[in-house]
């Protein structure tokens, strides 16, 4: 008899070890520029902010001062203290105080001022807080707050009281909302060329991080 073929023993199958990912190089990432980069305060800056504040109060200290009617004294005390807080928040504060300047001047103050006087600051005062709230696109919201007040004033003044009759003028309200106008048109072109010089500003330090 003939011994039967011996088969090969089979072998063990090596471990299949799979192929190592290819590894990406990353670029380095350049640094990102803040989108909005505060001000510098430098010493130039300081100076034409505490001169403009100054005189500005020292205006208005005088309109509300010396003799004038009370649509100049409304005019200058409305316009000036939005005027006053472009150069700083507390600058807007001391020129709403001052609108009751007047008492202690040896001239008699308008008819039914000691009404106006809260009234209107009261919705000068909500102009100054919704301005420091935020920005340029603030500014339409502010302007209707004011208005609203000025004109429903003139709406109910003489419901509440029938002496009020100095909210119900013509006169009073087109001051009132032209020195409005006036106060928030110079504050939206501050804040606009402020805007364009932190833009060119924004653009060049991105080209000189680019180039170097």
């Amino acid at each position: 008899m003939t011994a039967p073929d011996s088969a090969p023993a089979p072998q063990p199958t090596p471990p299949v070890t799979p192929a190592p990912a290819p590894t990406r190089t990353r670029r380095a990432r350049r640094p990102r520029l803040p989108e909005f980069e505060p001000p510098r305060i430098t010493p130039g800056r300081a100076l034409a902010h505490l001169l403009g504040g100054l005189i500005t109060l020292a205006a208005l200290a005088y309109f509300q001062w010396t003799p004038g009617e009370w649509p100049v004294r409304l005019l200058t005390w409305v316009a000036l203290t939005i005027i006053a807080d472009e150069f700083d928040g507390w600058y807007g504060y001391v020129a709403l105080l001052l609108g009751g300047l007047g008492y202690f001047s040896p001239v008699t103050p308008p008819e039914q001022w000691a009404v106006i006087l809260p009234l209107v600051g009261g919705a000068l005062a909500g102009v100054l807080l919704i301005k420091h709230s935020g920005g340029l696109f603030v500014l339409p919201f502010a302007a209707a707050l004011y208005a609203g007040v000025i004109i429903g004033m003139g709406r109910f003044a003489t419901k509440l009281d029938g002496s009020l009759t100095l909210p119900t003028n013509e006169a009073f309200q087109r001051t009132a909302l032209i020195a409005m106008i006036i106060g928030l048109t110079v504050s939206a072109v501050r804040r606009v060329v402020s805007l364009i010089l932190r833009a060119r500003a924004r653009r060049a330090q991105r080209e000189a991080a680019a180039s170097a």
